[in-house]
Formats: structure tokens, sequence, C-alpha cells
């Protein structure tokens, strides 16, 4: 809980109540309200005011694509900890379409150059990306991010010689399959499970807690897969938008591959039968290709 004097030192005046938010597991998050409206506090003890940075970015990217999101009101850092000042959007009802529609509309704005990656790396506080700029979406997603979290798994010895093994395959295939599918660079959320949209009180949809690359759309749409919270219509109104391309179904496993073991890495065993699961779906189907 923040101590009084924390609060007062916040870029803000006539603070009345701070109330602790929950729902999310990299941040200490807050309402802060105020004489005249209020605000959204993310707080991250122990790290540098640039630990937001990304999501800084991300978020002034989706304001340009006209995407909308809370807007960033101020960012530093108070006795160690730092911490990111937000807009507060007021949570309603909306329409599932509507959201889906939001989300094809925000992968209709690719990266002018082509490229794939992002000007800031993703911070997470189990294991981070680089995001480091590359002409191709395998390289990104297999080098960068497949890679790493295998090596961090065996390292932490949430996987053995024979997980390792299966992965080896699971990523030749995963391989083969990308080097034959064109992937656009699209401005990504990054992380879109079903914590991380939200209606406002006048029933528009919004996206918050960005991990902003400029990635193959499928990394979204596959993450949207794992947990739920999307509804058919969803998928519908994304679908009149921004169409998939032929055989998503298969790659969309890449992704909750990905996903799931982002999770294992981070919350530990309890997700290495869904990891196992997935690699062994794209090992069957990808093996009868």
């Amino acid at each position: 809980m923040l101590t009084s004097s924390w609060i007062k030192q916040l870029p803000l005046t006539a603070i009345t109540q701070v109330t602790p938010v929950g729902g999310g597991d990299v941040n200490q998050a807050y309402r802060i309200d105020t004489a005249t409206k209020p605000y959204f506090l993310l707080v991250q003890p122990g790290y540098p005011a640039d630990f937001y940075a990304g999501e800084i970015a991300g978020l002034k990217a989706f304001d340009e694509a006209q995407i909308l999101a809370p807007r960033v009101i101020a960012n530093g850092q108070i006795e160690g900890d730092g911490f990111l000042l937000l807009s507060f959007l007021t949570s309603g009802n909306g329409s599932q379409r509507d959201l889906g529609r939001l989300v094809a509309h925000l992968h209709q704005h690719h990266e002018p150059n082509g490229r794939f990656g992002f000007d800031y790396p993703y911070a997470g506080t189990s294991v981070s990306f680089t995001n480091t700029w590359t002409d191709s979406w395998a390289d990104l997603f297999i080098h960068q991010r497949l890679d790493k979290l295998a090596a961090h798994l065996l390292k932490k010895e949430l996987w053995q010689a024979d997980d390792e093994a299966t992965f080896q395959q699971v990523r030749t295939i995963i391989s083969k399959t990308l080097a034959h599918h064109h992937s656009d660079a699209s401005l990504l959320h990054g992380d879109l499970w079903g914590g991380n949209y939200m209606f406002t009180a006048d029933g528009q949809p919004a996206l918050i807690d960005p991990a902003a690359v400029y990635g193959d759309r499928e990394l979204d749409i596959g993450v949207t897969t794992v947990f739920g919270g999307f509804t058919q219509d969803f998928y519908t109104g994304y679908q009149e938008v921004y169409p998939l391309d032929a055989g998503y179904h298969f790659r969309l496993d890449f992704y909750r591959l990905y996903y799931l073991m982002v999770h294992l890495d981070k919350f530990g065993m309890g997700y290495a039968g869904s990891v196992a699961a997935v690699m062994n779906q794209i090992l069957e189907h990808g093996l009868t290709e």
C-alpha cells in the first residue's frame, strides 16, 4: 500500500482518495480520485521510471492510430518506485463485435517500412524481449521470443531434455510454415488476453496495458483464444474488417504455444501440461502436412 508521503509526491493536486485496483500481475494499480476527476496509477516497486517506456510508446502509437486507450499523463520515479499515471476510463458494457472491429483497425496500421519489432523492449518482470527491428517476422518470433523462452525454461528447470527435444521438432515446423506465409508488420497489442480490453461507460471498446510490437496479427488473435473472454461475435467483427489468411487455424497454435510458455516461465509447472499439449498438437498437424 502506498504511504501518504509517497502519494503527496505525485504530480496531482487535491487528491481525495486512493483505491487499490486488482486484476493484473505485473504492476500495483490504483484509482486516484481528485477534486476534479479520477486517474489510473501503475506502480512498479524498485524499478526505474523507464520500466514503462515501452508501454508509454505503445499507448502513444495507439493514440496515433485512433485506437481508444488510456492517455499518458505522467511518468517518473518516487522513492525508488517507477510509476505511470494515466487517464481513467470508466467501465461499462459494449459489443464484442465492435471490439473485434477495433482490433482489426489496430492491425491495419502497418509499420511504414515493413519491419518487425519496436523501438523499446518488452519489459516483463520474469522474462523480457528485445524487440530488435528485423525484416523477418520468423526471425523476431522464433529467435527473439520462442528461443529465449526455451532457454529460460531449461535454465529454471521447468523443462527437461525431452521437452527441449520436442520443442526443437516444433520449432522446425513453425519455421517451415512461416517461411511460406506472408506476414505484414501490423501494430499489435502484444498481450491481448481477456483482462486487457474494456468497454467505457458509453459502450465503446478500449484496449489497455499494451505490450506493443509490430508483428504478424495472428499473434494477437492466437492470444485471445488461450484464456477466453472473447465471444464468437469478436471474431465475426474482426473478419468483417480484416479477414485472416487461409490456414490461420493451424498457425494460431504457434501463438498459443508462445503465450503458454510465457506463463510457464512466470508462474511455474501449472502450465506445463498445456504447453506440452499445444506442442503435441503442432507436431500432429505439422507432420501430416
